[in-house]
């Protein structure tokens, strides 16, 4: 009898031992707030242990910033984009309206978020990354907006997805210094860049409308940063209409590199990266150019002092096909008021037609080799139609050599 006893009393205690079980949706814990409880959601913020979910009932919520750090298992859920608002533009302290950093598995879905003074959404050094159904805005788009609005940078394994950013100084969505990431089913309007894969390795970039931008989409690699790019497609995307003003923040990083540079009118703007594919995708109405293809050297004569391991200033390996393309019959204003605008009305100019939609600046690896190689590089288009193409001949721009052309054949995939 004590024997069965004492069987059953461990057995009870075993019993009240067992962990519980994690409910469904996989997270230990689910805070649930709505409107008017903002200081109870920036404490749970700072107080967030692993596997938690915050829900955010439909409403408007005013924040100076929000911010998460050094945590696994995550998740942030609205109601839904247009229903929960996340309003940051009564901010008096702090830069990024949400700031993540450094977890690993972390989702992001079903809200607005608005008007921070720097980035809307920064996700860090963070890993397994979702950000769905997140709409990131500033209502007027110029300078004093912040200059990202979806924002993961050294991460791995990145899902944007439906997702949609107004306004922004430099792009709606960016992806930097990443590894593996997808943005898709998404849209960006009204920002310098809509889109832009920088420095970063692995990245589809499908199914998506950039449009009323400055310039669409950009697949950059910028000196001096962790890492080279490289290993990118773009596919089925529909980038039209992209002739707004550049109104990048005057002494910004972008100026000088990056999205600074960005002619009104760029459909997409490929430079100093390699391994990119763009194939598929309607670049519609873009009136600088559809495609312009560019070296480090286009923006910066000393791009061959930065070479190093993570940086090399020459495009290669670049494969485009089977797009539809069309522009218009002239550029946009903004182009004539722009320093990139207005090298590409130039080369219009010294051609005596229209630009061709598909723009390559023509500076290859030879001026580091000094070789004389046709297409040194493996620059492969793959497009039907008549006038596609121009080579600016960049490296002689604004001197008597300068000569631009428009023979294609070096470059037509063999």
């Amino acid at each position: 009898m004590k024997y069965y006893i004492s069987l059953l009393a461990l057995a009870m205690t075993a019993a009240c031992s067992t962990p519980e079980k994690p409910p469904a949706d996989g997270y230990k814990q689910t805070l649930v707030f709505g409107p008017g409880e903002e200081s109870k959601i920036t404490e749970a913020f700072l107080t967030l242990t692993d596997s938690s979910a915050i829900e955010l009932k439909e409403g408007t919520y005013k924040f100076n910033n929000l911010s998460l750090v050094q945590l696994k298992h995550i998740r942030i859920s609205g109601a839904g984009s247009g229903k929960t608002i996340l309003d940051f533009s009564a901010q008096t302290q702090g830069g990024e309206g949400i700031r993540v950093a450094e977890l690993k598995g972390f989702t992001i879905t079903g809200m607005t978020i608005r008007e921070s003074k720097g980035d809307l959404l920064k996700v860090n050094k963070s890993e397994h990354v979702v950000i769905r159904d997140v709409h990131a805005i500033w209502a007027v788009a110029d300078s004093t907006s912040g200059g990202y609005g979806i924002y993961p940078v050294l991460c791995n394994n990145v899902l944007v997805e439906d997702c949609y950013a107004e306004g922004a100084s430099d792009a709606g969505i960016y992806v930097g210094q990443s590894n593996k990431a997808i943005v898709r089913m998404s849209k960006a309007y009204k920002n310098v860049a809509g889109c832009e894969i920088e420095n970063t390795t692995n990245a589809e970039v499908y199914d998506n409308e950039f449009y009323g931008n400055t310039a669409g989409f950009l697949v950059f690699d910028l000196p001096d940063l962790s890492q080279r790019g490289g290993q990118v497609k773009a596919y089925n995307n529909n980038i039209h209409d992209n002739n707004e003003r550049n109104f990048a923040k005057s002494g910004s990083f972008g100026t000088t590199w990056g999205v600074g540079n960005a002619a009104p009118g760029c459909g997409i703007i490929i430079q100093a990266t390699s391994d990119v594919e763009i194939y598929n995708n309607k670049i519609i109405n873009n009136n600088s150019a559809a495609i312009a293809l560019v070296s480090g050297f286009f923006v910066d004569a000393k791009a061959g002092e930065k070479i190093n391991a993570s940086y090399f200033p020459v495009s290669k390996n670049i494969y485009i096909h089977n797009n539809t393309i069309e522009m218009g019959p002239a550029f946009p204003e903004a182009a004539y008021q722009h320093h990139t605008g207005q090298i590409l009305v130039g080369i219009e100019k010294a051609i005596g037609k229209r630009i061709p939609p598909i723009v390559y600046d023509g500076i290859s690896t030879n001026v580091i080799t000094q070789e004389k190689k046709i297409n040194p590089d493996s620059i492969c288009i793959q497009q039907p139609g008549e006038n596609l193409f121009v080579n600016a001949d960049g490296m002689n721009i604004g001197t008597p050599a300068w000569k631009p052309g428009t023979d294609m054949q070096p470059f037509i995939c063999k």
